[in-house]
């Protein structure tokens, strides 16, 4: 559904910047017409630059270092050219460019479980899927839905996917958690009999403890996301004492989305600040690779 939906937009972006800009080039306004091309195409990096402007002004006493003006600026670059990538190809054209990986033979190795964030499907998980496939780990890329809905309904998806990796290599998957699939995970294990079937969790940029941005909400799971929302606080209520130490976080003071940064962390983990990153772009930091290679060979 979601692919279906940016689909939509990549298109209805591209007719809105070509339409206008070939009546201002008719109109005899050729500046006119590059500017307003440049404008509709650039739009999402001025909505980033709001967020980036939000998360300065909402850090105030945040125990994570504040960022400098400098820092920010980068951050606001890489995410920028991120998001044309994410959202304007991966996600809506190229989602299922790449198939699960549960070969015949994957019995003794560890298998990596990749869930997604509000707004976003298993194609942005695609560079790293690639990686995984070649190193020959056994990995379920999933699709949450319905994509609106209650952090809840992931359920089901979610404990399909850990059994297809548990039947295929006998052992506890890790578990990796971009935004809110970090607190759909948190959600499936605090389920009875689930907490010894994920070997690891490593998250990024979920926002445990809510974020401050989703004040603004008016979907179900983002309204779920609000800071000291009812969702979030019966959700540590069911969790038992010690929860955190299975979780490794990774969190910034750039996140764009997830403010103020230390929200993104957990009583407990292992929390990793990463500076300088976005929100998306935190996705393509090298770091929880590393942490999730060494997950993976730890028995």
């Amino acid at each position: 559904m979601l692919a279906r939906l940016l689909q939509g937009l990549v298109f209805g972006l591209i007719a809105l910047a070509l339409g206008g800009a070939f009546w201002w080039w008719q109109e005899g306004r050729p500046v006119v017409a590059v500017a307003w091309l440049l404008f509709v195409l650039g739009l999402h990096a001025w909505v980033l630059a709001l967020e980036f402007a939000l998360l300065r002004r909402a850090h105030r006493d945040d125990p994570a270092p504040r960022a400098s003006a400098g820092q920010l600026l980068r951050a606001w670059w890489h995410e920028a050219l991120a998001a044309p990538v994410v959202f304007g190809w991966r996600q809506p054209f190229r989602s299922r460019a790449e198939l699960d990986h549960v070969p015949p033979d994957a019995l003794g190795r560890r298998g990596v479980l990749l869930v997604h964030g509000f707004v976003c499907n298993r194609g942005l998980w695609n560079p790293w899927m690639r990686r995984l496939r070649a190193q020959g780990t056994p990995f379920v890329a999933v699709n949450l839905e319905p994509v609106f809905g209650s952090i809840d309904a992931s359920a089901p998806t979610l404990e399909a996917a850990v059994r297809q990796l548990e039947a295929a290599t006998g052992l506890a998957p890790v578990a990796v958690g971009h935004s809110m699939g970090g607190l759909a995970l948190r959600a499936w294990l605090a389920s009875d009999g689930r907490r010894e079937r994920l070997h690891h969790v490593i998250t990024l940029g979920t926002p445990h403890h809510g974020t401050w941005l989703a004040r603004f909400a008016l979907t179900r799971n983002a309204r779920q996301m609000q800071q000291l929302s009812r969702w979030l606080q019966a959700l540590e209520a069911r969790e038992p004492p010690g929860h955190g130490a299975r979780f490794t976080c990774f969190y910034s003071h750039c996140d764009n989305i997830v403010f103020p940064p230390c929200t993104a962390t957990l009583a407990g983990a292992d929390n990793r600040h990463v500076p300088g990153h976005a929100h998306v772009h935190l996705a393509s930091h090298e770091g929880w690779w590393q942490e999730l290679q060494a997950w993976l060979s730890r028995r």
